[in-house]
């Protein structure tokens, strides 16, 4: 016996630890969210994800899902491989003279393995504690072509959260579940661009990063037992980035050694509501409506801090509060609206598919910045669920987005740039549940 639980605690714990060792990515959402936390509901394209009835991947939009969850320990591990093609063209002016730089960047996009894990155990025949790790946010892009015209606006722009939401969820009746978590969150930032116009320009650096904290609440109705609808809210977090700013082997002293900045932003709020339809015996419809509150995002300004005295002459020579760097960004909020459909094939095998259609929040030439290059898009999605013993499932998904083109407009630090980004994705991903426990407890009454 003794064994046993070893041997779960170790299982449980390289579940949960899997995610924050492989946590990053390219952003695959509006803005630098990333959605793929789930390869059940990716192979719909995340249609019916806060809603209850699906695995327990759904608390990451409404921790109320928890409250669903079976008897003893239940996990599950999901990985997506993200993989991207994007490339920008355009050219860069100052004074509205084209400065003749190469106008393709290469492609931009990194591949990636996105995970995120979950558990849970139930602690009463109402109450169940349960754990999510997650990466909500992040961006990688770099573009091949080290030498273009958009070098001083981006070379490398990296974001990376890790996010743990430990859960409370319960049910208040047989037709209402509710959930309360707390997000512990940690971000690390780096973002790179030439500190000149020609092939040797050396990067100028800034990174910085910081820890705070947010929650997670939701609410799950089911009217009858053919019907779940969910609503789940995911708060916004408040950073206060702290670091540095550097030109590493520029041959200037001051501007090698650095000085130090800090930088605030706040994670949008996101709001999901979520349907579940049982339509016969063997097929269910699904549906999604999400809200994120990316009108937060207005502008990010870069500013020393912490530099004692004068400040660092290059960079802070005024001091403490000084404008290291602004960038404009002026997003709007972002909408995501997706149907689906599940089909049990057999007692063993469950087929879905689903399609959606984002509203980007970047909607205007002169707010999509060469680091963020989103638009609106598409995503087309097929997945499958294979019971393969009562204890342990797998799902896979495949999703194709189709991103709009991409129009640029932008002026940062007396450049201009004008072009356009062309976007497609490909994603697959794969999950493994497992299940540790007794018999079921008999229905709520």
């Amino acid at each position: 016996m003794r064994g046993a639980t070893k041997i779960k605690a170790r299982v449980l714990a390289s579940t949960m630890l899997g995610a924050w060792a492989l946590a990053s990515g390219p952003a695959m959402a509006g803005g630098f969210a990333v959605r793929e936390q789930s390869t059940e509901f990716q192979g719909m394209s995340f249609a019916g994800s806060a809603a209850a009835g699906g695995g327990l991947s759904g608390m990451f939009w409404n921790p109320a899902v928890a409250a669903y969850a079976p008897v003893g320990i239940y996990t599950e591990s999901h990985y997506a491989a993200i993989i991207g093609q994007s490339e920008i063209s355009g050219d860069a002016s100052v004074g509205g003279v084209n400065l003749g730089l190469p106008q393709h960047s290469g492609d931009i996009a990194k591949d990636a393995l996105v995970p995120a894990s979950y558990a849970s155990f139930r602690l009463s025949e109402r109450l169940v504690a349960a754990i999510s790790v997650n990466s909500p946010f992040g961006l990688v892009t770099e573009p091949s072509n080290r030498f273009w015209a958009g070098q001083t606006f981006a070379r490398t722009s990296e974001i990376k959260t890790y996010n743990f939401a430990p859960t409370l969820a319960y049910r208040l009746s047989p037709t209402v579940a509710i959930g309360l978590g707390l997000q512990i969150e940690r971000i690390e930032g780096r973002l790179k661009n030439a500190s000149g116009l020609t092939a040797t320009s050396p990067n100028a650096v800034i990174q910085g990063d910081d820890t705070a904290f947010g929650v997670t609440a939701g609410l799950n109705w089911t009217p009858s037992r053919d019907t779940s609808i969910g609503l789940g809210y995911r708060s916004s977090i408040d950073h206060t980035l702290e670091g540095s700013v550097s030109i590493p082997g520029s041959g200037v002293a001051p501007a090698a050694v650095g000085a130090a900045v800090k930088a605030g932003i706040t994670l949008p709020e996101i709001i999901t509501l979520s349907l579940r339809q049982e339509l016969a015996p063997r097929w269910r419809a699904l549906g999604t409506i999400e809200y994120t509150h990316w009108d937060r995002a207005q502008k990010l300004d870069i500013v020393c801090a912490n530099n004692v005295g004068g400040g660092n002459p290059v960079f802070c020579p005024l001091g403490n509060g000084q404008l290291v760097r602004s960038l404009d960004l002026g997003w709007h909020d972002g909408w995501f609206f997706a149907l689906g459909a599940e089909h049990d094939y057999s007692d063993r095998l469950r087929l879905r598919a689903g399609l959606a259609y984002e509203l980007s929040p970047i909607q205007n030439a002169d707010e999509r910045t060469l680091r963020v290059p989103d638009a609106d898009r598409i995503w087309a999605s097929v997945g499958a669920t294979y019971r393969w013993s009562e204890t342990i499932s797998l799902d896979l998904a495949y999703t194709h987005v189709f991103v709009d083109n991409a129009p640029i407009d932008r002026s940062e630090s007396g450049v201009r740039f004008i072009g356009s980004a062309d976007t497609s994705v490909d994603i697959v991903s794969a999950s493994l549940k497992m299940k540790f426990g007794g018999a079921e407890p008999a229905p709520l009454k």
